[in-house]
């Protein structure tokens, strides 16, 4: 291997897995069993002079911004992660680096990598290699646009990506299977035949976590209920059930942005889809649904209520085969590979992602597929019991690979970059 022979594996140098996703970014060392941190998708971008003290806490310099070809005299500030960013300021914008899955706003993405080198690695760049996952759908001029910045900005000593649904695959103990992801944007079926993915049958739909959120509050709103988020309220009286809340409202700052209350108002939304909302193993039915006992949840203004029957509605949106349901994609990507591999994708299917962890998710997913699947197919679900297994699923995978023997000798090292430039991770990364 070039750079003097260097092993980039092992307990003396910590290689660091990175896997960027719609809710959020995992960064952790490999040989870990979790990720060390996860940090929220989006950043707060705010007005100079607002954030001047929110900047300085969370760790970031404070600079002038070319916004519109325009720079600012003021200078943008950004603040990055939960504890920053779910803070109330005024003028604060909520802004992702995420879109269809790939990073697009490479800026705000630089403001994360920044954030996490000083505040979570807490350690130089220069001294980690670095692993990263990417979407099975990535493009050759993003994965070349982050070869660069990892090499040029951030000096990495080696570097690899790997799509995350291989990784997934492997966190299971799978170099062949159906990956199943259900995220926050969208759920995607990725075939992964001996560690490769076959590009031309993956399939995705946006049916994830953010549209049940939106099937969520319409149907709360259309009850009447005040979907009032915690940090609005200053105290609140506890009522029977049913009963109107009485709560105060907190004084907060003027020009809090729509972008960050509707942020503050799905996470609402994410915590109540969470705790309530459950799969039925069969299509929904009433009569089915009403003889499971319902859930009790009490919002932030201290209202509360039992919820039944329309808990299992809520989530029957995510198996809506006239939508491209979790089932009928599964199916369709196997049936979009050649016939001697489908027994295998079949006998192996793999689901990941947070929004797998509705409850009843695995096994309407099974029911679906058998019914669809030939008659001779064995049909294997795997889904790992605990949530850490199932929402870093990639994140593990890459921890996995990372620390491996045989894998040290396929990093890209700053030698090869340096050689070869940015083309080298089509070679050496598949």
């Amino acid at each position: 291997m070039s750079s003097g022979g260097m092993l980039y594996g092992g307990d003396e140098i910590g290689a660091l897995v990175f896997d960027p996703g719609h809710h959020s970014l995992r960064v952790g060392y490999a040989q870990e069993d979790a990720p060390k941190a996860e940090i929220p998708a989006v950043v707060g971008v705010a007005p100079g002079d607002t954030a001047a003290t929110a900047a300085t806490n969370a760790g970031i310099d404070i600079e002038t911004k070319a916004n519109n070809n325009n720079v600012t005299s003021s200078g943008n500030k950004y603040i990055v992660d939960t504890t920053f960013v779910n803070v109330a300021r005024s003028n604060m914008e909520i802004q992702t680096y995420m879109k269809d899955g790939m990073i697009d706003n490479w800026d705000l993405f630089e403001k994360v990598l920044d954030y996490t080198y000083a505040k979570v690695i807490q350690s130089e760049s220069q001294y980690h290699p670095v692993l990263f996952s990417e979407c099975s759908w990535n493009v050759r001029s993003n994965r070349e646009r982050l070869t660069e910045l990892m090499f040029e900005k951030y000096n990495v000593p080696a570097f690899f990506v790997v799509k995350n649904a291989v990784l997934a695959a492997f966190a299971n103990g799978r170099a062949t299977a159906l990956v199943v992801d259900s995220g926050a944007t969208h759920t995607s079926a990725v075939p992964v035949h001996e560690g490769y993915v076959l590009t031309q049958a993956v399939v995705k739909s946006p049916l994830g976590a953010d549209y049940l959120s939106l099937q969520c509050r319409q149907h709360l709103e259309a009850q009447g209920i005040d979907l009032t988020p915690a940090y609005m309220i200053a105290t609140k009286e506890s009522v029977r059930e049913r009963e109107p809340p009485r709560f105060t409202v907190k004084k907060l700052p003027d020009n809090l942005t729509n972008s960050w209350q509707q942020y503050m108002l799905k996470g609402l939304m994410q915590d109540f889809q969470m705790s309530t909302v459950q799969v039925l193993e069969v299509p929904y039915d009433e009569r089915t649904a009403s003889q499971i006992p319902s859930v009790h949840y009490e919002f932030p203004t201290g209202y509360h209520q039992d919820f039944g029957c329309e808990r299992f509605k809520l989530a029957e949106s995510l198996f809506d085969h006239t939508m491209l349901g979790a089932g009928q994609l599964a199916s369709t990507s196997v049936g979009m590979c050649d016939t001697d591999v489908r027994m295998s994708l079949y006998g192996s299917v793999v689901i990941t992602g947070g929004n797998s962890l509705l409850q009843g998710f695995p096994e309407r997913l099974s029911r679906d597929l058998s019914l669809r699947a030939p008659s001779q197919v064995r049909l294997k679900l795997i889904a790992a019991n605990g949530s850490v297994e199932r929402r870093f699923g990639a994140w593990i995978g890459g921890s996995i690979l990372a620390s491996i023997g045989t894998f040290q000798q396929m990093w890209i090292s700053s030698q090869e970059y340096e050689e070869s430039g940015k083309s080298q991770v089509e070679r050496k990364c598949p």
